[in-house]
């Protein structure tokens, strides 16, 4: 698939009103273990974040030296393209593994959003910069002699769900989910068509039809 490709897709994709259809399209096909851990919301209730995976790992040091701690995150920021999402499993829940200047950066390269599974901080600045960040919490403590970055655009895993580089990341007020590259041409055109669909359903209950009957009609619900 061309970057063309791609970023239709993702303009598509971020047409799509709800993750609550995509997500049910994904079991439908068999792909169960998608969605991201509940705890993980975005910091303004009305944010929608959509992209491609930008996968970070990371892992908890006592080391203050800023090579190992500022180097590796700042080359990963430098390297960060347009509809990117930064995916971080930072192995870590002490610290807040994204604040301001670093959204602002990421922000100003491209990138659509954030989803940790850890922290963020600043958040009143990242809220000004209109910046779709999901995280497990909040907190103002500094990485600094408590995580580093060990490797981007690497396989992660949240919760249950395997994340590659490149993957779809679509999140809204319901949680956050993941669409494989290899079906994402799919799902999106599922996720159209299930719109329409539900579309008819709503303007035909509307209309007075007994939910049953929409459903029989339809097919969903």
């Amino acid at each position: 698939m061309s970057d063309q490709q791609k970023t239709g897709l993702v303009e598509r994709l971020s047409k799509i009103p709800y993750t609550g259809a995509v997500s049910d399209i994904l079991d439908e096909i068999g792909f169960h273990n998608q969605v991201l851990p509940h705890e993980i919301q975005p910091l303004h209730p009305g944010h929608v974040v959509v992209g491609r995976a930008l996968t970070i790992l990371g892992a908890p040091t006592e080391s203050e030296d800023p090579e190992m701690i500022f180097v590796p995150f700042l080359k990963m920021l430098g390297e960060v393209k347009p509809d990117d999402v930064l995916v971080n499993q930072p192995n870590d829940h002490l610290a807040a593994h994204l604040g301001e200047l670093s959204a602002e950066t990421a922000q100003y390269r491209g990138a659509r959003g954030a989803v940790i599974d850890g922290g963020t901080r600043d958040t009143d600045y990242i809220l000004k910069l209109g910046f779709p960040v999901f995280a497990r919490y909040k907190t103002p403590v500094d990485i600094v002699g408590r995580w580093r970055l060990v490797a981007h655009n690497v396989p992660i895993v949240i919760g249950r769900v395997h994340i590659a580089p490149g993957d779809y990341i679509l999140g809204d007020r319901d949680g956050v989910l993941v669409i494989p590259q290899s079906i994402a041409e799919e799902v999106v055109a599922k996720a159209e068509a299930v719109v329409q669909t539900e579309n008819l359903v709503r303007k035909s209950i509307l209309q007075g039809t007994h939910p049953l009957e929409a459903f029989r009609q339809f097919g969903r619900f």
